[in-house]
């Protein structure tokens, strides 16, 4: 650190590579922050036996305190544009919002939901599939949810604006991050790409090309017309939703060639319309945040990552940790640019239990971070409570290096921050003082005791006579 502050002071190292080692450094040292909960109100779950009678949960008094986000677990996350907002949809169809700035300084703290949209005629029926904020602005955002709808909400309500019936289980959906356009992508049970524009309230038209259901789509984060999806026919297609057919190639993981064109640039190509990205269903895909490279993941449990100027399989391997069998959208992050050194972009993976960290052009191992608690936990369901294995279902970037938000289907929203040397002094700093005031206080309470046995001794020994 002193050399670095000597490099920025003497002009040899500039204000934007000094911010940037800085940042890199943050999010390399990225590790749970089990102290910061997420509370959502809900009480335990009381399980009736055929007799009527509870059992369980609530039939005995527990001293352990449960504390769940979403007692059913917890389906999706999304962050606002100013890192502040984080909305969570939960199996049971709630949403509810956490402010984020609530966090001041120390590592404890347990949030409590600023605004909760529950279970009603005009909300969601099934459960949360996903969420995400209006691109340039806080003041809306977006769910999708198994019972078929799309709907768009007012913040600062909560109320319904708008609501669109796609007539099929939506499993995700994309809004442009750049794009003058207001068309939300939506990957469904059917094999079409549906786009919805909030603007008129209707469906446009859909992308024909798939063999299946879509499980994944992300909208380039440079060029606002262009879309890549995934489904379970194992292919990753693109498309410019300008051309009236839509279609401009797929991506074949048997190419490291990729299509140049006669210019080198990739213009005057002949576009590719046959291959597969992976042998199993894709569903995941994210871009880096500079547009030239596209990720996937796929239930043939392989991560690829493709030149998107090309489309050429870049053959990084990431090795045979990688567990994908879900039948659901699968939550890929990658670090921005400018919080990494140039071409060393981190990729974070949901592997079931466990978050990984990979280098993403070599697919280089960096962290295997463990989910805290157990493999396996008790969510409320309609019937009482039933078991379920527990995973990570979300993920959210916030800022630069502000860490990381994961969904699980225990109900808990987790929170993966750095920690460095710095905050690990502090913590322990406190943990002393926390330490010293409970054995001054354990001092006097002993004080006190001898006080009263004193008393009581002295009592005891004087002989009383009653007349």
């Amino acid at each position: 650190m002193n050399k670095l502050l000597f490099d920025r002071s003497s002009g040899n190292l500039g204000p934007p590579a000094f911010a940037r080692i800085q940042t890199s450094a943050l999010v390399l040292a990225i590790q749970p922050a089990p102290r910061l909960r997420f509370k959502g109100g809900e009480k335990e779950a009381a399980i009736e036996d055929d007799t009527g009678e509870r059992v369980g949960s609530q039939a005995e008094p527990s001293t352990e305190t449960k504390t769940w986000a979403h007692q059913a677990g917890v389906n999706a996350l999304a962050l606002d544009i100013e890192s502040r907002i984080l909305i969570s949809g939960g199996t049971d169809s709630s949403i509810k919002l956490w402010d984020l700035e609530e966090l001041t300084a120390g590592s404890k703290h347990t949030f409590r939901p600023t605004g909760i949209v529950p279970r009603t005629a005009s909300a969601h029926k099934f459960g949360i599939t996903h969420l995400s904020f209006y691109p340039f602005d806080s003041a809306a955002f977006l769910s999708s949810s198994y019972d078929h709808h799309l709907k768009l909400y007012a913040t600062e309500t909560l109320s319904v604006n708008a609501s669109f019936d796609l007539n099929s289980i939506i499993y995700t959906h994309a809004l442009s991050p750049i794009a003058s356009h207001v068309l939300v992508a939506c990957a469904t049970q059917h094999p079409a790409v549906r786009l919805v524009d909030l603007r008129t309230g209707s469906s446009t038209h859909s992308l024909v090309g798939h063999h299946g259901a879509l499980l994944s789509l992300a909208w380039s984060p440079t060029l606002e017309h262009i879309l890549a999806s995934g489904g379970i026919d194992g292919t990753v297609r693109l498309w410019d939703i300008r051309k009236s057919a839509g279609a401009l190639g797929v991506l074949n993981m048997e190419d490291s060639t990729g299509i140049t064109g006669t210019d080198g640039m990739g213009r005057s190509a002949r576009a590719r319309d046959v291959g597969k990205a992976h042998t199993a269903a894709v569903n995941g895909i994210t871009w880096t945040d500079d547009g030239a490279y596209l990720i996937t993941a796929g239930h043939d449990e392989r991560i690829r990552v493709w030149d998107a100027a090309t489309g050429a399989n870049t053959l990084a391997s990431f090795g045979p940790i990688i567990k994908n069998g879900h039948l659901s959208n699968l939550p890929l992050v990658v670090s921005p640019s400018l919080a990494s050194s140039p071409g060393k972009e981190i990729l974070f993976y949901p592997n079931e239990k466990e978050l990984l960290m990979f280098e993403l052009h070599e697919g280089k191992l960096l962290k295997r971070l463990k989910v805290p608690g157990p493999i396996t936990a008790a969510v409320k369901s309609r019937t009482g409570e039933r078991n379920v294995k527990n995973r990570i279902t979300g993920l959210v970037w916030r800022g630069q290096a502000e860490g990381i938000y994961s969904a699980h289907t225990d109900g808990q929203i987790r929170a993966w921050l750095p920690r460095t040397a710095e905050d690990e002094l502090l913590d322990k700093e406190e943990e002393d003082s926390l330490k010293r005031q409970d054995d001054d206080q354990d001092e006097g309470a002993k004080r006190k005791r001898q006080v009263l046995d004193d008393v009581f001794r002295d009592l005891t020994r004087q002989k009383i006579t009653f007349g």
